[in-house]
């Protein structure tokens, strides 16, 4: 967001994660990292929308891809891509763990899902507190959802 006051610029830009100005108290982490409470929520509401309009009303998915899918289908995208952050790739790695090479590889941890305050928006990386096993637990309705 851009906007230009008496000739001065002042922007709040997309930032992924944690963010890298002091503005706001330095806690400005609200414009960027997944949060999964909201997009749980945000899930649940296009599902029952869904139940409401059936297959009549689409949209496009990704946006402005063109192609079209309708609501259940887009929650059923949402949720893959929010459970994939706890799953390992084609790589091995799980993106929640990010770089840490301890829970990537160390067998002791590899297999320890930690359920973290929120996550990268670009890359998955859990960030903030790694115990929050009620929100963030919310994935475990998706992984059952989805039958993984």
């Amino acid at each position: 967001y851009v906007l230009e006051l008496n000739g001065i610029e002042h922007r709040v830009d997309y930032e992924p994660a944690e963010t890298t100005s002091g503005h706001f108290g330095g806690n400005s982490n609200w414009r960027g990292p997944v949060w999964f409470p909201v997009n749980y929520l945000l899930i649940e509401s296009l599902q029952k929308l869904h139940y409401f309009y059936g297959d009549a009303l689409t949209v496009d998915c990704p946006t402005g891809s063109g192609t079209k899918l309708n609501l259940w289908q887009v929650a059923a995208e949402l949720s893959r891509r929010l459970t994939r952050i706890f799953l390992r790739g084609g790589d091995g790695r799980r993106p929640v763990y990010g770089g840490s090479e301890k829970f990537q590889r160390d067998p002791h941890w590899s297999d320890l899902i930690l359920f973290y305050e929120y996550f990268n928006g670009d890359d998955g990386a859990g960030i903030g507190a790694s115990h929050q096993t009620g929100w963030t637990g919310l994935v475990a309705k998706l992984l059952q959802q989805s039958g993984a």
